[in-house]
């Protein structure tokens, strides 16, 4: 095992309708060009485990296996126990770029994957109008993407993620582009929207006060560790003594000097 590597077992939890994924002595990244080796890490049914780490150590790369995009280089991937190849349904990933379809509506966007589905006509605009509700474009649906702000066209990205009722959610840096205030209500959104769905998330950041905000354990790539965040969630608990110290070993692990 390299340095790149992480090693953790996940917490005991009840059953959950997440996926339960598994990277097993697992070295990623292509052929010829390995970024991460020795990955063992379990993500438990249901948490949200986020990942931070310094540029270029990988953190893109371990989403893209885990989403099945990227096949591993040795090892082994399981979800629930058993072998995971490929992509699949029941693995939603969200980008930072929105990467919705300029010429379909938000509705449309959001009732695309559902229809490549084979999901009815009538299910797929319920479930799409309900989703859309629920993240606060209700009367936004039959807007273009270009017609919408930036965080609009994100919380539709959301919604079209979780409309398709995926068991894990992988989230590659999404609120990285905007601005402070708007990404704070997507963070608060994207907490909202989860729950009750049960569903497993993989959430890479460079924002540390983020992954501590959404996670229920930070994964610090490249130093082999995952920590427990304290609860419960909440802004105002940034000043808490733990979470304060947690927050200082994270920006240590990442080459930062901490604040004050």
């Amino acid at each position: 095992m390299t340095g790149t590597g992480i090693t953790a077992a996940a917490p005991a939890r009840e059953p959950a309708p997440g996926l339960r994924l598994t990277l097993g002595n697992a070295v990623l990244g292509r052929p010829g060009a390995p970024v991460l080796e020795g990955v063992d890490l379990e993500v438990a049914p249901g948490e949200i485990l986020t990942v931070v780490g310094p540029s270029g150590c990988g953190k893109s790369t371990l989403l893209r296996t885990l989403a099945g995009l990227l096949p591993l280089l040795d090892g082994r991937l399981s979800q629930d126990g058993a072998p995971a190849e490929g992509p699949g349904a029941d693995r939603a990933l969200v980008f930072q770029e929105d990467a919705l379809l300029p010429w379909r509506t938000l509705r449309g966007n959001v009732e695309l994957p559902l229809a490549v589905r084979g999901v009815a006509r009538a299910e797929r605009r319920q479930r799409a109008d309900a989703w859309l509700a629920r993240v606060g474009l209700a009367e936004h649906a039959a807007r273009l993407p270009h017609h919408v702000s930036g965080g609009q066209r994100q919380r539709a990205q959301l919604a079209r993620a979780l409309a398709g009722r995926p068991r894990a959610v992988l989230m590659d840096e999404p609120f990285g582009a905007l601005d402070a205030q708007t990404r704070a209500g997507m963070q608060q959104l994207l907490v909202t929207a989860l729950r009750g769905t049960g569903a497993t998330v993989v959430f890479v950041t460079h924002d540390v006060d983020e992954a501590l905000f959404l996670g229920d354990r930070v994964a610090l790539l490249g130093t082999g560790r995952v920590l427990d965040v304290p609860r419960p969630r909440d802004r105002a608990a940034h000043a808490e003594p733990a979470t304060v110290a947690l927050r200082r070993e994270i920006l240590a692990s990442l080459g930062d000097r901490p604040g004050p």
